[in-house]
């Protein structure tokens, strides 16, 4: 059991390898000291499968404003980086444990979750045969394939990457990252077709006007996973014409900040950037 803050609650319960019950609380509560030892107990129990972190809702508010808690004891579960359950109040012992078993990956989340960790380790033959094997336990799991789809793409397996495109349900593209990776993909599917990036560099230079080689520019940077200098030829293309092409300047910036996740201050400073430019 370890306490968590605005600051560690990323790293502690977003980014845990296990599931997580993030249990609101606070030292004036009666219901919180009696829920607590017996989740501390079941914690115990459950010997590393899952873990407890503990949030004082007095110094964190805005923590517990965000998650919605209005009464306190308040459990909230993590699973893979996502709340998946939640209850109010203080539950029997029985009943806690039903609420914990309803956590436990199944066989197709496991077989994810190693393949994720080959690729992790460089291991990519390795990888690669979890993953078969995990998308065909769950051919439905679309976060899976995505996650699938951008290891293919980060190996050029372009041709592989598209095909498990067209395996994806019609409800895709509305998961995160689906839109990020529709743009890498195009843009590596593209490159051959484009001049060599050092004409097009030359090309804006001698031209700034010049629009669709700006866009073009984008796209072998995008290919080449230089996502900031693709970031400034895009934000060029707002600043002289948003219309441009349907507005695929702006567009394309969205896609490439979902590319970018792993750094969120410069997404942070793009998005402000792009929140000027369209003011």
């Amino acid at each position: 059991m370890s306490d968590v803050n605005l600051q560690n609650f990323e790293a502690e319960v977003i980014n845990s390898p296990v599931p997580v019950l993030v249990d609101f609380w606070a030292p004036w509560c009666g219901p919180c000291r009696t829920l607590g030892p017996m989740l501390e107990k079941l914690e115990a129990e459950g010997a590393g499968a899952w873990k407890l972190v503990k949030v004082n809702v007095d110094e964190n508010q805005q923590l517990a404003a965000h998650f919605g808690v209005r009464s306190i004891p308040h459990v909230v579960a993590f699973a893979g980086g996502e709340a998946v359950n939640q209850f109010v109040g203080v539950l029997p012992e029985s009943q806690l444990r039903d609420f914990i078993a309803t956590l436990a990956p199944g066989e197709a989340e496991v077989s994810f979750q190693h393949a994720q960790e080959l690729a992790a380790a460089g291991d990519r033959d390795g990888a690669l045969a979890a993953w078969q094997a995990a998308l065909a336990q769950d051919p439905e799991n679309d976060v899976a394939r995505l996650a699938f789809i951008a290891f293919l793409l980060d190996g050029d397996a372009i041709d592989f990457a598209e095909a498990e495109f067209g395996r994806l349900s019609p409800k895709a593209p509305q998961e995160d990252g689906y839109a990020a990776l529709r743009t890498r993909l195009d843009a590596m599917k593209g490159l051959d077709a484009l001049p060599d990036g050092a004409d097009l560099k030359a090309q804006v230079a001698a031209e700034p006007a010049n629009l669709p080689a700006r866009l073009d520019l984008a796209k072998v940077l995008i290919a080449r996973r230089e996502y900031e200098p693709a970031l400034e030829q895009l934000m060029e293309i707002v600043r002289r014409d948003r219309a441009f092409e349907d507005d695929v300047g702006r567009k394309t910036m969205l896609s490439v900040f979902d590319l970018m996740s792993a750094s969120p201050e410069l997404v942070s400073k793009w998005r402000r950037q792009l929140s000027t430019a369209l003011n």
